[in-house]
């Protein structure tokens, strides 16, 4: 009916036969790579994510990462950082100096692999140990790409007794390689540069900034003395955290203090998929509870992760879900009063993770945000581990700070309460969210980011609520098989609640033919005003799910068939089998199939002393974490898009399995005999 569902790749075959309306030609020479120093100095914020002063403050900061770097492998514990009047930034540290000299094995001058060279460095070979086990600077871009977008760069370091001298001006080294003997055994680094106003639209970096970057890398590197010098200001500042993390979080926790701060950490090794190698993952966690201060903080490889990725969802997942069992146990919840939500919590938290691994897959270069797999199973498992644990032994002040968030709890529901009762008097009840039972709304506003799960049950619901990225997934449940909009007259379909909900919330309206009437609660269609990237379906892996998900798809091709044919529905696939290996001395790994052959191929190819097999229950059942990873994580899971035959042939297809085609309905049932259910399962 719907056909093989394919990629759709109309939009970029379309892209490249129009490349150029102007009618000048675009062929084989058309097609030009950038060289050299053109390489960032023309496109800056491929490297820095941005042109302007955000571009420029990275570029400073891939300098500093180098350094913390090797005061971390525990080369020297001093960073200096000067700021000049020209704008100018100067940073020394006390490490081993960056090898400069001939490599005989690239059969290259070290200082042009390092300053003129891309992706060229000391750090590709992490997994191993050697070098830098741990580190912020990863993918030998920054040193290069910084010198690249200066005005000048020198660089002097002292090392195997000799002093070294580079400098270079708008990319191009002037002077080659000078080398001299000293009688000092000091060894470090000192690079200073100019940013280049020619490659970036605002150079002038803040004070603040430098204050502020400082200071949270000394709160993430114990012990080592960062001191910031300000030639424009004539100010001398120092940052050190002796204790790291907890001297901060104890610093923060003044005032109306709900607890005392709680510390642990642990290591683990892991991948990200089975067929991956395993990485070294280590963390150490800080927490509090105040009633005048709340903090998140996540750090990775000590860069501060601003946009969090893997840390963020493992917190919130691990501190609601374990909040949520406390309140639960301790019969804290009043009569059917609706669970915590990590908001609830957040309000009163303060929380710093300060995480490190031997691979890390960010988000982009600018290290804003990371989205390792095992990394969020890691932190997700280590946090609600020790959550349980702090339940057990700081009783008395975990349950007050429990009473705390589950006042925030109320007092929010009473705010959202108030505010809507106001919104109804003041401009009469529009929004669509306060029409619909049971819809969970995300925070974006944005048509291009948001996505809506259609999922199947309360249950289900639950699960998915807490497995989801709230920033841009929302999710509306059915209750049972909705309607088959073919067979039923439109009056009825427009008279069905669950149908109706489902219209109010996608916001487009609906398609009828020429002369069909529906209700004046649903406008008529208007592709502009639908509120959703993605529109997902998302049903058990059983006959039940393939019946539901059918009926929702047919309710899709009745009403609004235009989001088929414009590829806005989706399905998303859901595991049929978790499979565990248990390996002697090992970590047992996860592996999800999503079909009879799949599980035949896993249980195939890993060699393991037992292998566990779970048949899927149904999503209700699933763990928010699991739900996360198999369903709903963009990088993780299987999104089917509708894409649809030809309207003839769709047409045909749905009269035969839930239209009037009774005849050929018969002779299909006749030649597939049992499997004919298979066959429901449009997908």
């Amino acid at each position: 009916m719907l056909g093989v569902f394919r990629t759709d790749l109309q939009t970029y075959v379309r892209t490249l036969s129009n490349a150029d309306r102007g009618g000048s030609t675009y062929d084989n020479e058309s097609i030009a790579a950038l060289k050299g120093e053109d390489r960032v100095r023309l496109r800056p914020s491929v490297i820095f994510g941005s042109d302007g002063l955000q571009g420029c403050q990275h570029s400073f900061f891939e300098i500093l990462s180098n350094s913390i770097d090797e005061a971390r492998e525990g080369y020297g514990d001093v960073i200096t950082v000067r700021r000049f009047k020209d704008y100018s930034i100067e940073v020394e540290d006390h490490g081993r100096g960056i090898p400069l000299d001939y490599n005989n094995r690239e059969k290259r001058w070290n200082w042009e692999l390092i300053y003129c060279e891309l992706y060229a460095g000391g750090k590709y070979r992490d997994l191993t140990g050697s070098h830098y086990e741990f580190s912020l600077g990863l993918n030998g871009l920054g040193a290069c790409a910084t010198q690249y977008a200066s005005r000048w760069f020198t660089v002097t370091v002292q090392r195997d007794g000799y002093r070294y001298s580079l400098n270079f001006e708008r990319g191009r080294n002037v002077g080659g390689l000078k080398k001299e003997p000293i009688t000092s055994k000091k060894t470090g680094t000192i690079q200073r540069f100019l940013p280049d106003d020619d490659v970036f639209t605002d150079i002038k970096i803040p004070l603040s900034y430098f204050q502020e970057i400082l200071r949270r890398q000394a709160v993430v590197n114990q012990g080592v003395r960062f001191i910031l010098i300000d030639e424009e200001s004539e100010t001398k500042e120092e940052y050190i955290y002796p204790d790291g993390i907890r001297g901060y979080i104890n610093e923060l926790n003044a005032g109306e203090s709900l607890t005392e701060s709680y510390y642990f950490e642990g290591e683990g090794s892991g991948r990200d998929r089975s067929d991956m190698v395993d990485y070294r993952v280590k963390a150490e966690v800080v927490f509090s509870f105040n009633n005048t201060v709340n903090r998140l903080e996540y750090y990775h490889n000590s860069s501060w992760l601003e946009y969090g990725g893997s840390p963020d969802r493992a917190a919130k997942n691990a501190f609601t879900a374990e909040f949520d069992r406390q309140a639960r146990q301790r019969d804290k919840y009043r009569g059917n009063e609706p669970r915590i939500t990590f908001k609830d919590i957040e309000d009163s938290l303060m929380l710093i993770i300060n995480s490190f691994s031997t691979r890390t897959s960010y988000e982009n270069q600018t290290k804003k945000s990371i989205t390792n797999r095992y990394i969020q199973e890691f932190l997700a498992n280590l946090i609600r581990t020790n959550l349980e644990i702090w339940f057990i032994e700081e009783q008395e002040t975990a349950v007050r700070a429990l009473d705390q968030v589950l006042v925030n709890k109320r007092s929010r529901e009473s705010a959202e309460r108030q505010r809507i009762n106001v919104r109804k008097k003041l401009m009469g009840n529009t929004d669509f969210t306060d029409r619909v039972k049971k819809f969970v709304d995300c925070r974006s506003r944005d048509p291009e980011l948001r996505e809506l799960y259609i999922v199947e049950g309360d249950s289900a619901l639950g699960s998915c609520k807490m497995g989801r990225d709230a920033e841009f997934q929302a999710i509306i449940p059915v209750r049972g098989k909705i309607l088959n909009c073919l067979k039923a007259d439109i009056r009825t379909v427009m008279n069905s609640e669950i149908i109706l909900n489902l219209l109010k919330v996608l916001g487009c309206g609906v398609e009828l033919e020429a002369g069909e009437k529906h209700s004046k609660k649903v406008s008529n269609f208007d592709l502009n005003a639908l509120r959703w990237k993605r529109v997902i379906i998302c049903t058990d892996a059983d006959v039940d799910g393939f019946q539901i998900r059918t009926l929702i798809l047919t309710m899709f091709y009745r009403l609004l068939p235009t989001l088929i044919r414009e590829g806005y529905v989706y399905i998303a696939e859901t595991p049929l089998y978790e499979i565990t290996a248990h390996t002697r001395g090992k970590p047992d790994r996860t592996f999800f199939a999503y079909d009879e052959q799949e599980r035949g191929e896993i249980l195939s190819r890993i060699g393991t002393d037992r292998i566990t097999i779970q048949r899927s229950k149904g999503l209700g059942e699933n763990e928010p974490e699991m739900m996360w990873e198999t369903t709903m994580n963009p990088e993780t899971r299987r999104l089917i898009r509708i894409m649809p035959e030809a309207p003839d042939v769709m047409a045909d297809q749905f009269d035969l399995y839930l239209g009037e085609n009774l005849p050929g309905r018969r002779e299909l049932i006749s030649l597939l005999g049992s499997s004919y259910m298979d066959q429901l399962d449009l997908a």
